[in-house]
């Protein structure tokens, strides 16, 4: 799609305005946490704090599922889905449920992170504030866009990493049309963190020069952190539905995880909430409890952020896939630093690093998002060789093993991801009511064939639809090959009924069939041109040129942008 001077900048205003507005939203977030972990933090070690996270688990529940009505999926998926089928149309509500919804489950001492219901935020105020200026569908999704990016800038103060991961995992397009306003609304949600907030970095570490020899040794960390994030990826998705399975009731279902989360991380208190500070100590080097202690964190994370969101709990996985990276990363070299004790001491904070970008790299299928997060959050350009190795090398090791990330895997099974410029997003565009035929002349099934011998003459297609005169419900079709045999016999012409050759087992296609589903039918048909039924009465029909000639029309339009 491409836009003149004048739409470029009314959609670099709208993407200013959407960077302000998310850019408050991740902040206002950000201090609420920081509120209510200072204040229960003092508490740590209390015996009663084993069913804080049940409180948490259910008022989240009760106030997304019963108060909001807004507790479909943990978040950003259901903005994917937005953008690749709805127009980037989102609910006014999700610009604000999640955010109270994640701030209670973390703040209960659940683990998840507060970045995925930040994006659904910014994405749905970019939605809303779109839907305001009566922006076009391509529009819509641009600007959906930018609010997530905001958000994520906002949250990271990392402008690059919301450019990024919205237009790497969200949008999924790198088309000028969207980079305009996603790249206005990131840098703006940077400036409006920074400007409240400070140009503070999430965490600082002190790195030494990389050495060839780390850089070779860090591709075993890639293996490691591959295998960590399938078992991330399938233990998300498999407690999910066991939770499902076995427990009914969502209000039990938050009770029962949130009682297992309260007992292990009553005794392991580092897999509470987003884990921020534990990722702190782990790359400034404070963290000295020995290797099985990091084991047992990574492994306690994993199982403690599966059960808060498939318990009910809101947040995302981009906190817990941190923490998780950064402790394989730490385990990694403390290993190898046992096994070969005159390794320098220093190089831990390093290879958390890069565990971090390997592990959230392979959980997302976002090497890109990977690599800028950890440098822009920790400013470790000095590892930026290693980074990039360790993201791509894992990305691609988890693609064998899982080929949709954690995002895209319910919404390929379902149907609902299709990416800007391939076969099924052109597809999905066109509409069958574009491509109906209504320029055809029915006959009646109790005609003879004599009867229909001037309609054959003066019609253009080959092919007649056989309609009930009494209620027009569709009966078959006639085909004229049919009819060669009959047209230079009098005796047959004057003795056979159209019902009697007509074709009455047919496949019928519907308004309401998506292109998809035509496509497949004219496959398995083998057929150039289908009838369009709708309560069995007759709307005309559907050929295969006719669509082929709208896809062509419509990629050129894509491909334009």
């Amino acid at each position: 799609m491409l836009i003149n001077a004048d739409a470029q900048y009314k959609l670099g205003a709208i993407g200013f305005i959407v960077g302000i507005t998310s850019g408050l939203a991740a902040i206002g977030l950000n201090f609420s946490l920081k509120f209510f972990h200072h204040h229960t933090h003092k508490f740590d070690g209390a015996l009663w704090m084993i069913i804080f996270p049940v409180f948490g688990l259910i008022i989240t529940v009760i106030l997304l599922k019963y108060i909001i009505k807004d507790f479909e999926g943990h978040g950003l998926p259901e903005v994917i889905h937005s953008i690749s089928l709805k127009g980037g149309n989102l609910k006014f509500r999700s610009s604000f449920s999640k955010l109270l919804g994640s701030l209670v489950t973390i703040s209960s001492g659940c683990s998840a992170g507060p970045e995925a219901p930040v994006t659904v935020s910014g994405a749905a105020i970019g939605s809303n504030i779109a839907r305001f200026f009566k922006a076009d569908d391509k529009v819509k999704v641009a600007v959906t866009g930018s609010g997530a990016a905001a958000a994520i800038a906002a949250i990271f103060n990392a402008p690059i990493t919301g450019i990024i991961f919205t237009m790497e995992v969200i949008i999924g397009d790198w088309a000028p049309v969207y980079m305009l306003p996603v790249a206005i609304a990131s840098v703006t949600g940077t400036e409006i963190s920074r400007l409240l907030n400070g140009n503070q970095i999430p965490f600082t570490h002190t790195l030494n020069a990389v050495t060839v020899y780390d850089i070779i040794v860090t591709l075993g960390l890639a293996i490691v952190c591959a295998i960590v994030s399938i078992l991330f990826i399938r233990a998300l998705r498999y407690t999910s539905m066991q939770l499902e399975k076995y427990f009914k009731s969502a209000l039990f279902k938050a009770i029962v995880g949130g009682l297992f989360i309260g007992l292990i991380s009553f005794k392991v208190p580092h897999i509470r909430g987003e884990g921020y500070e534990f990722v702190q100590q782990l790359i400034s080097g404070e963290f000295s409890a020995g290797i099985a202690a990091v084991f047992l964190i990574v492994v306690l994370k994993i199982v403690a952020t599966s059960v808060t969101l498939g318990a009910g709990g809101a947040g995302g996985v981009f906190a817990p896939a941190l923490v998780i990276g950064s402790s394989c990363g730490f385990l990694f070299y403390a290993i190898l630093h046992s096994l070969f004790p005159a390794l320098p001491a220093e190089n831990y904070g390093l290879f958390a690093l890069v565990g971090m970008s390997g592990v959230i790299s392979g959980t997302l299928s976002a090497p890109l998002t990977g690599i800028f997060l950890v440098i822009e959050i920790t400013r470790g350009y000095d590892a930026i060789l290693p980074l990039l190795l360790v993201a791509f090398i894992t990305t691609a090791l988890v693609k064998i093993a899982e080929k949709h990330s954690i995002y895209h895997y319910e919404l390929v099974k379902k149907g609902f991801l299709l990416r800007p410029r391939t076969d099924g997003r052109i597809l999905a565009d066109i509409k069958p009511r574009e491509l109906l035929e209504q320029d055809l002349i029915t006959i009646r099934p109790e005609l003879l064939l004599r009867e229909i011998i001037p309609t054959i003459k003066k019609s253009k297609r080959n092919y007649f639809p056989v309609v009930d005169k009494k209620d027009n419900r569709f009966c078959g079709m006639v085909y004229f090959n049919d009819l060669k045999e009959f047209i230079f016999n009098s005796d047959m012409l004057n003795s056979i009924l159209v019902e009697e050759v007509m074709h009455s087992e047919l496949t019928t296609i519907s308004l309401s069939d998506s292109l998809i589903d035509i496509q497949e039918k004219f496959e398995k048909t083998k057929s150039w041109s289908l009838p369009v039924v709708e309560d069995g009465k007759f709307k005309g029909l559907i050929s295969k040129a006719t669509m082929l000639d709208l896809y062509r029309k419509e990629l050129r339009v894509q491909t334009d942008k």
